[in-house]
């Protein structure tokens, strides 16, 4: 069957290697020169399988207002005269009860497990290399009230068999050294050894370099136009480079997804959430992190890599704004500071913001729209990397015809009729 997807992220180039390897006819269309260069450019780095869980919970709204009131809080809020910022806004707040957590929590780690056995497994099979480690994640408690809240996601981890482990600072400094320097207090952390790391950016050059070598064609450089219909079907997607067509075709333009799909009537609830960071380089490997640590005050991630640091968060809503705003580098550069303080050399930083592709209920969009030949594959959020190799998965099967191995009956579109 021959197949185009529209895009070449981190979720697009998953798609076409898992799909050329089961004898599909794959092209990967992008505007961009090559693969990885929107959202999966300069992502935190982190594989967070066992730290999948939706914004929208219980306890958000109120924090919500507390991170709007810091000065370098994690939240910021531009608003804006768009019906779809304050829409969206509504349906996350629709999903901030323990039920609608429940519910879409459990969807979230099952696509993230599911995608970590498949990741393992893509690693054994192709021995791609991205400045990969296997060491888990930190997640760092400066006060002794954020510690006492944990207990909520250690019996969801529990629930669904996640390992995790609840450290004192002692514990924290054995498994990441570096902490030992750290400039301000903490109080102990949770562990999850499970999650990786990385650089995605490199990831998706290597596995769309591989899928190139199974006869995935991919055509950079191409801006997309519109999708034409005929009946209940895709006829074909006009392009800078003319018409192209296919017998499938795959949508996964991540933030820019709901604006390809609307003149279809398809109403994609995936809104751009902006997140920033800084690529560090290091001075010291020593006082270094070992792999990722989140600053749970700030809300950032600070990830190594071989020679170079990433740190990333915020969550900005400004629309399709991708202004890189300096302020930002704030809590970015302070929690660095604080915590691995002789780490890396922030003069020689280099800054980036991409574009979150986020629903309302933190579950990723994956599976059949109303026209028989068009699938979607997208709206990850902060965890595209993550779920990358499981959702690539699952969609060559459901193109394929083939039962996935996990439920998908809850993951595609038809779950926002109910």
């Amino acid at each position: 069957m021959k197949v185009l997807i529209l895009g070449s992220g981190v979720i697009g180039t998953a798609s076409a290697y898992y799909l050329a390897r089961v004898g599909h006819d794959v092209t990967v269309i992008d505007r961009q020169p090559g693969p990885g260069l929107e959202t999966s450019f300069g992502n935190a780095g982190e594989l967070s399988y066992g730290y999948a869980s939706p914004w929208a919970g219980p306890g958000i709204p109120l924090k919500a207002i507390k991170w709007l009131l810091m000065p370098d809080g994690p939240l910021v809020i531009r608003p804006m005269f768009d019906p779809r910022m304050w829409v969206w806004g509504l349906r996350l707040l629709a999903n901030c009860t323990e039920r609608a957590y429940a519910i879409n929590k459990s969807r979230m780690v099952r696509v993230a497990e599911y995608s970590r056995d498949k990741m393992i497994e893509l690693r054994s099979q192709t021995h791609i290399a991205y400045e990969g480690r296997q060491q888990g994640t930190l997640q760092l408690f400066r006060t002794q009230k954020q510690l006492d809240h944990i207990h909520g996601d250690v019996e969801v981890l529990k629930q669904y068999g996640v390992p995790y482990e609840v450290l004192d600072p002692g514990g924290c400094v054995a498994v990441e050294p570096g902490l030992a320097t750290a400039a301000v207090p903490f109080v102990g952390a949770l562990r999850l050894p499970n999650d990786d790391t990385g650089d995605c950016k490199l990831f998706t050059e290597k596995l769309a370099a591989i899928a190139g070598h199974l006869g995935v064609t991919f055509q950079y450089g191409t801006t997309i136009e519109g999708i034409e219909t005929s009946g209940d079907a895709i006829s074909g997607v006009r392009t800078s480079r003319g018409t192209l067509t296919a017998d499938a075709y795959i949508g996964a333009m991540g933030s820019f997804t709901p604006q390809m799909v609307a003149p279809l009537g398809i109403r994609l609830p995936v809104y751009p959430i902006k997140g920033y960071s800084l690529t560090v380089p290091i001075t010291d490997a020593a006082l270094a992190p070992v792999s990722t640590v989140m600053d749970e005050t700030y809300k950032v991630a600070t990830t190594r890599f071989d020679d170079r640091i990433r740190i990333g968060g915020t969550a900005e809503i400004a629309g399709w704004d991708k202004t890189l705003r300096q302020h930002r580098r704030g809590p970015l550069e302070r929690s660095l500071r604080d915590l691995f303080p002789k780490a890396g050399d922030v003069s020689k930083a280099s800054f980036w913001c991409g574009l979150r592709p986020m629903t309302p209920d933190g579950t990723p969009v994956i599976g059949r729209t109303r026209y028989g030949n068009f699938y979607l594959n997208t709206g990850h959020g902060t965890l595209g990397w993550t779920m990358a190799a499981g959702s690539g998965q699952v969609m060559a099967d459901i193109v394929s015809g083939k039962a996935p191995d996990i439920d998908v009956s809850d993951l595609d579109l038809s779950r926002y009729a109910a």
